[in-house]
């Protein structure tokens, strides 16, 4: 458990309606940068890496290209993480299905050179035949997660959550699993816990980044205009917990601003996270949760 929680934030994150992706990879270089104490960002991700690991970025393309963190972002921090010393060859950027990849703007790369982005769905990838029971948990893993990776970066948007109240870090694993629909019950608790707390995920974990550039702050997870705000800031932490946290007070924020009731007064409350601090995955006390902003 750690608490820090970095928030990066800058006016020039969007040209219109597109991310800047240079603007995103100085924010996500800050970030570290404040995130690991390091003044030089090869030495954060030297901090957070060993050379030799095989590195998974899961992101969220469930969405669409409008709430989804685009390929000239995602391909940002993977070079970021070449710079820092780490094999391009080794490097997974991946999702559920390659046709959500495909409709999110990405250009799979299977087997070539430099940086792999594929989905699960891939032939010959697909889901390990043996069923893991953790918990409350029972699942096939993505051979993605269980096999090629042995370190993990969970590159989330921040969105609303009809059943879950928010989507952010940890349930951006439920991407990982073949049977994420049977885990809704209970507004996701105590599944989404359960499931980051499986060694596959929890062992594996080094970096949590969640993308509140654009917040879907209303009638999520899926994109709709009418409550989709501009947020200008990317969150990062080693503590998956405090950054859902931070994310869900986020979203109650601007919630507020926009004359919404709350998750709790909508019965939404993602009392998960509570959970989570339970089963020690991180911290969920906000005296206990250091956000350290910084305007770029």
């Amino acid at each position: 458990m750690n608490g820090k929680v970095v928030i990066v934030k800058s006016t020039s994150l969007f040209d219109g309606e597109d991310v800047n992706p240079t603007v995103w990879k100085r924010a996500i270089e800050r970030g570290l940068q404040l995130l690991t104490d390091e003044k030089n960002v090869n030495l954060a991700v030297k901090r957070i890496f060993k050379v030799s690991d095989s590195v998974g970025i899961k992101i969220n393309t469930i969405s669409g290209k409008m709430l989804t963190t685009p390929p000239s972002c995602g391909l940002s921090f993977a070079s970021i993480l070449i710079s820092g010393g780490l094999n391009p060859d080794s490097i997974f950027i991946w999702d559920r299905t390659n046709s959500e990849l495909r409709k999110a703007g990405y250009t799979l790369n299977y087997s070539g050179k430099g940086v792999k982005i594929l989905g699960t769905d891939t032939y010959g990838v697909s889901y390990d035949d043996e069923l893991v029971e953790y918990k409350s948990i029972g699942s096939l893993f993505s051979k993605i997660q269980k096999n090629f990776v042995n370190a993990s970066v969970s590159l989330a948007v921040l969105k609303d959550h009809g059943t879950t109240g928010i989507t952010g870090v940890m349930k951006n694993f439920y991407g990982a699993i073949h049977n994420p629909n049977k885990y809704h019950d209970g507004r996701g608790d105590p599944y989404i816990p359960d499931l980051f707390s499986c060694p596959i995920i929890r062992s594996k974990h080094r970096l949590a980044i969640l993308d509140a550039g654009k917040v879907q702050y209303h009638r999520g997870p899926g994109y709709n205009p009418r409550y989709c705000e501009k947020y200008n800031s990317i969150l990062l932490s080693f503590d998956p917990v405090a950054i859902d946290y931070v994310g869900w007070k986020i979203i109650e924020e601007i919630r507020k601003k926009k004359g919404l009731k709350s998750l709790s007064e909508e019965g939404r409350e993602p009392k998960w996270i509570y959970t989570a601090f339970k089963s020690n995955l991180g911290v969920s006390d906000p005296s206990q949760i250091k956000i350290i902003e910084e305007e770029i």
